[in-house]
């Protein structure tokens, strides 16, 4: 049995992954974070020995020793948010010989993940950073496209969500550098965009339509231009279903750059229960879209235009199929590369796709 431990195992999603994971053969699921009555109220939701649920503060000078003891051979780390954080857990990992995943979506964690490289191969262990929506499923994306352009000059990321909201430590990770500056690359120029501000319209594929889209801070900024080089635009927007809520937002992460607000983390919390609130009134579909433009292999201009769409609320569960899939791969043996890394190249559409097959979801390309 491949002993998989998903820290914060009792949160939004690290219940989903570890209910994946249970009908998996081959794979024992524990549940640990720092609340054990959680935890047992998890396994027992899931149908799982409340003997494996585990009390565990992963930043501890104990968490290796936890770790081992536990038997875990990998170790899934959802419990956010991951922009404030240091890389305690993964060293803890790796000191218990254990491979590690994380569902990072901070720019500078996950993009400086491969600071743990030499400790990561010297273990024998893959310490995988990001297996999140983005970079793991956008880079995918690109991946699937990239040998159609002779030169790639531009990827253009966006989100837009459905009515409800995901977990409250990734609203407090977006809401922290709402109305604050980070690089982004513009036309060969690295420029400052603000967070949750630069407002425009994007119309995804039917059903779900037209929606406002604002700029955002996510690894990709910072892995892209490297991956891909040399691309010379990389951006990403994202929206909330609720055009008013969406308009709130802007305006707060206004009221931030200039000075008048200091930070929008405490609204966090607020905020995020009123979404829950209006959740009925809100449009249930969400969607995700990957643009890239470039020239073809005959000097011809091209572009792909890719859109997941979700239904039904699902469109939060996404950012778990990374870390299933990579799961599952280590469960079976696969061959993985030892070291540190953001979850790039490591996982194709498919695959990210594959765990998420019962939810309402529709890949479609359609004309740029």
């Amino acid at each position: 049995m491949h002993t998989i431990l998903v820290i914060g195992g009792y949160g939004f999603f690290g219940q989903r992954i570890a209910a994946a994971l249970i009908a998996s053969p081959g794979i024992r699921v524990l549940i640990s974070g720092r609340n054990l009555d959680k935890a047992r109220s998890a396994c027992s939701q899931l149908g799982l020995p409340v003997e494996n649920a585990l009390a565990i503060d992963a930043t501890g000078s104990d968490a290796a020793q936890v770790l081992r003891d536990a038997g875990a051979d990998t170790v899934i780390h959802t419990a956010g948010p991951f922009q404030a954080q240091d890389y305690a857990v993964a060293r803890a990992a790796i000191a218990a010989g254990c491979n590690y995943v994380d569902l990072a979506d901070g720019r500078a964690f996950v993009a400086g993940i491969t600071a743990l490289d030499a400790e990561a191969k010297a273990r024998g262990v893959t310490v995988i950073g990001g297996a999140s929506s983005v970079p793991a499923l956008s880079s995918a994306v690109v991946d699937l496209y990239r040998g159609e352009f002779s030169r790639l000059d531009a990827i253009r990321l966006g989100i837009g969500s459905g009515a409800r909201a995901p977990g409250i430590a990734t609203v407090q990770g977006i809401f922290g550098y709402c109305g604050k500056p980070f690089r982004c690359l513009e036309d060969g120029v690295w420029v400052d965009a603000y967070g949750w501000l630069g407002l425009q319209h994007y119309r995804f594929a039917a059903p779900v339509g037209m929606r406002l889209m604002c700029s955002c801070d996510i690894p990709d900024l910072e892995l892209f231009p490297q991956r891909y080089a040399p691309v010379k635009t990389v951006t990403f927007q994202a929206g909330f279903a609720s055009a008013p809520g969406h308009l709130l937002v802007w305006l707060l992460a206004g009221m931030v750059k200039l000075g008048i607000l200091r930070s929008l983390s405490p609204w966090a919390g607020p905020l995020n229960r009123v979404s829950r609130w209006i959740e009925p009134f809100v449009s249930a579909r969400g969607g995700m879209f990957v643009e890239l433009s470039g020239a073809d292999h005959a000097g011809q201009p091209l572009q792909k235009r890719w859109n997941l769409l979700a239904g039904s609320n699902h469109g939060p569960y996404i950012p778990c199929g990374a870390a299933i899939a990579l799961a599952h791969k280590f469960a079976r043996a696969e061959t993985m590369p030892h070291g540190a890394m953001p979850c790039l190249g490591l996982l194709t559409v498919e695959e990210y796709l594959a765990p998420l097959r019962a939810l309402k979801l529709d890949v479609t390309e359609v004309p740029a």
